[in-house]
Parts: C-alpha cells; structure tokens; sequence
C-alpha cells in the first residue's frame, strides 16, 4: 500500500469530520465544540513564515464576516503553543492586531494525519495550506488545498461558505461566479408535467433558459437571516 494513503487521512464531502481533542493558544478544544457552529479548519506549513502571516493577518482582520455567517476559523500547524503565541504576540507587537480565534499545536501530527494535511511529495512534516469548510452539523461540505507557496483568498473562502448557506436554506444551487444576493438556480423538475409547467414559468417570467435551467431569487425567510446576521 502507499505509504501516503496508508499515514493520511482520507476525509471526503459530505462525511462527518473526524473528531479530535486539541492543545491551542485559547485553551484545550475538541471538535465536538463547534456544534451548532460552521468551522472554517485550515492548516498552514509553519509559524513565522512571510505567507502564513499574511493569511493569519487576513483571517484575523475577516473574522468579523465569519461571525456573522456563525462560523468560527480554527488554524493548525505541527508548531508547539508556545511558538504559536510567540507569533501571535509578534503580530500583536507588530500591527496592534489580536488574533482572535484559536490555532491548533498538533505536534505529533496526528490531527494533519487524519485529515490529510500533509502532502509527503512535499514534505513529511509540514502541513500544506488545507481548508476544510465544517458544517453547523459536523459534515465536511468543501475542502481546498493549496500549495505551500501560494496564499489563500479568504474572500473566496467568505463567499463559499455564503454559497453554501444560501443553497442549504433555498435547496437549490448557485450558478458560476454567484455572489449575495443574485438569484439561485431552481431544482430541475422531476415529472414531464412539472417540465412542461417549468417551460411556461420560464417563457412568461423569462427567469432562465430552458427547462433544466431556471433561477428564483432567495426566499425572503433565506434574505432575512442573512440580514439578521448582519445586524447581530
């Protein structure tokens, strides 16, 4: 068997995310904590690095976007606490910027192994710049990975996990380069009768382009949350 496959974890969208119990700069967490909450779950290669202390910067600075979407961020690296606080409070030193949610010690890797954080073509001991988008329910509903050279759009991450939210709360989907607050894709019909029925909608409403493909504008109920979360 490869040895990658056999050390690395093999997480996939729609299962549960494994469970785990983790030493960070705001305490001991489990997963099991986030419960009712989306998590945001991203690893970087190394603490006091040029790209990861940008994304941490840019994280910290979106936090605000991600807790009116209920969702927290949670970083990991193989670095020890201590030197994860180090860095943090160089930041601090550095830009005045707390950062405010916690980053994961895993000093064995063993975290990184189980979900796969670690590319061995790469490197056996850094993680590589996954993201693993965690739903109020514990499943895995995206998964990004990224080289270690190449830093992270934490506004495509904010717009996925709004694409995700809107389409859980419509039970549709979103059409390519869907942002807030543009229309959502309509299930297909199931029936030739609804299929003829959805052709007549489309020809008076002109709101698609055939019966495959139709779009609504979100339910008020799905706007409203949205606005709520703004307020809040």
């Amino acid at each position: 068997m490869d040895y990658e496959i056999m050390m690395n974890g093999c997480v996939k969208i729609g299962q549960s995310a494994p469970d785990f119990e983790a030493i960070t700069t705001m305490g001991n967490i489990s997963l099991s904590d986030y419960k009712g909450k989306w998590l945001v779950l991203f690893s970087h290669p190394g603490d006091f690095t040029p790209v990861c202390t940008t994304e941490i910067i840019a994280f910290a600075k979106a936090n605000t976007y991600f807790e009116k979407m209920n969702t927290c961020l949670l970083g990991l690296s193989v670095d020890s606490n201590a030197s994860h606080l180090a860095w943090v409070y160089d930041i601090y030193c550095k830009t005045g910027l707390v950062v405010p949610f916690p980053i994961i010690a895993d000093r064995n890797g063993e975290i990184a192994r189980k979900y796969g954080m670690i590319s061995n073509d790469i490197s056996v001991t850094e993680t590589v710049r996954n993201v693993f988008i965690i739903d109020d329910k514990g499943i895995v509903r995206t998964i990004l990975v990224y080289p270690m050279n190449i830093g992270r759009c934490i506004p495509e991450i904010i717009r996925i996990v709004q694409a995700l939210q809107i389409a859980e709360c419509t039970k549709g989907s979103t059409p390519v380069n869907w942002i807030p607050n543009q229309p959502v894709i309509v299930p297909a019909p199931k029936t030739f009768e609804s299929l003829l029925e959805r052709n007549k909608e489309i020809e008076k409403n002109r709101n698609g382009m055939s019966w495959y493909l139709s779009f609504k504008n979100p339910p008020e109920k799905c706007m409203e949350e949205n606005e709520k979360k703004k307020l809040e």
